[in-house]
């Protein structure tokens, strides 16, 4: 058996940060910038064999030698990042890899969330989803007629609150997820405060920070993808899945889980490549996932207002079109303090 050792590689000392660029791209993986911490496995002669990365709560970009098969290399890599990722305050950690790759990760102590062909996403806790929904859910009644949609809300603008008043009028309870990440123009906490200050006054709507079980594209890892995949439709598929198959059907969205199962098409624009991801791909991750409903109506529109200027004749009510320049919506609060 080889004599192996791990060390942190630097990632601020250039020949440290270009050995671990060159050891991925033999192995037909790619470097991603965002990467916060590394670990290296070397052999006695100091030969990079295996190395382990990690950004924020996923652990990612890990490549191991052929030769060190059976002697448990990944273990060790996966032991040093999840040691450093607690030491740095993360402790709801996630892998998504490929899905040959689930016995390797499994025998490290992760549990799978969700799997397609392209992806599968593994964590750390075995109930961590499941103890995550109860802490918003506790107390919301189970109706029927329940929804929620995804924003990231970078800021929170007028479009923004004519699409959830839209929702609100078709839902008796309404769920808002922001993204909680920190990586868009405005903090999530500043986010997060203008949505539920600007929807106070719409009595269905509930705001909740997007935990960790819903992949923004700033941290989606992409370094194992090859050139033809299409990164922001695999995403969405995973995204689909994970919420189709482990919350839907057991939560209170069933009314959300039926509704993404008819073939539905939007017909607005679509503003970003994940937008369209989501479009094309629910209809169908979401088909393999409980009773069919009936279908209906093969066309969903946006408000007309999402689209183009209100009219000067509309309704003072009536949400108007986002111009470019519009400053966050402050809805007055009703809240206590």
């Amino acid at each position: 058996m080889t004599e192996l050792s791990i060390h942190e590689l630097s990632l601020g000392f250039s020949h440290d940060r270009q050995m671990l660029v060159e050891f991925l791209a033999k192995h037909h993986l790619n470097y991603e910038d965002d990467i916060e911490a590394a670990f290296g496995v070397f052999d006695s002669d100091d030969n990079l064999t295996g190395c382990g990365c990690c950004a924020g709560n996923l652990l990612k970009c890990f490549a191991v030698d052929e030769s060190l098969r059976g002697q448990n290399a990944l273990g060790s890599l996966v032991s040093r990042l999840v040691e450093n990722r607690f030491e740095a305050g993360h402790y709801d950690l996630f892998v998504i890899t490929r899905p040959k790759n689930k016995v390797l990760f499994t025998s490290c102590g992760f549990y799978p969330l969700a799997e397609t062909e392209a992806v599968l996403m593994l964590e750390n806790k075995k109930s961590g989803l499941d103890n995550y929904y109860k802490k918003f859910l506790a107390g919301t009644d189970t109706d029927e007629n329940v929804g929620c949609i995804v924003m990231n809300c970078n800021p929170f603008t007028k479009g923004h609150l004519a699409l959830i008043t839209y929702a609100a009028k078709s839902c008796s309870l309404l769920h808002i997820f922001v993204v909680e990440e920190n990586r868009s123009r405005f903090p999530f906490a500043d986010r997060l405060k203008l949505v539920r200050e600007g929807t106070d006054h719409l009595p269905n709507v509930i705001v909740h920070p997007s935990g960790p079980y819903m992949i923004s594209n700033a941290t989606f890892p992409t370094y194992f993808l090859k050139d033809d995949e299409d990164a922001a439709k695999i995403q969405s598929e995973i995204d689909i899945t994970l919420f189709a198959s482990r919350i839907a059907p057991e939560g209170p969205f069933q009314a959300c889980f039926r509704s993404i199962r008819r073939r539905r098409r939007l017909s607005g624009t679509a503003i970003s490549g994940t937008c369209r991801g989501w479009c094309s791909t629910v209809p169908g991750r979401a088909a393999g996932f409980g009773p069919r409903p009936p279908e209906r109506s093969s066309a969903w529109r946006f408000p007309q207002a999402i689209t183009r200027r209100a009219s000067p004749s509309a309704s003072p009510t009536a949400p108007t079109a986002r111009r470019p320049g519009t400053f966050p919506v402050r809805a007055p609060s009703r809240r206590a303090g």
